[in-house]
């Protein structure tokens, strides 16, 4: 995963990587993004924090596990 790349989520809405950032802390690591959408809550273009296992675990959807966020391939 780089800066850049572009992701979506299983409910649709796609998302780009900022980087990777670590809790000061913890030193846990998280996937720092934006969304490539308007919010009527958030405004365009949201930032989003999420820990890293958490973005690329994958969801229980109608029975079906499918990946919380996946890689858009550029053509």
């Amino acid at each position: 995963m780089k800066s850049g790349e572009k992701y979506r989520h299983y409910k649709g809405k796609e998302y780009e990587i900022i980087g990777i950032g670590y809790n000061s802390e913890t030193l846990e690591k998280y996937i720092i993004y934006k969304g490539l959408y308007i919010s009527k809550d958030f405004g365009e273009n949201p930032i989003w924090v999420r820990p890293y296992d958490m973005f690329f675990e994958k969801v229980l959807i109608d029975d079906v596990l499918v990946n919380r966020f996946t890689l858009i391939k550029e053509k």
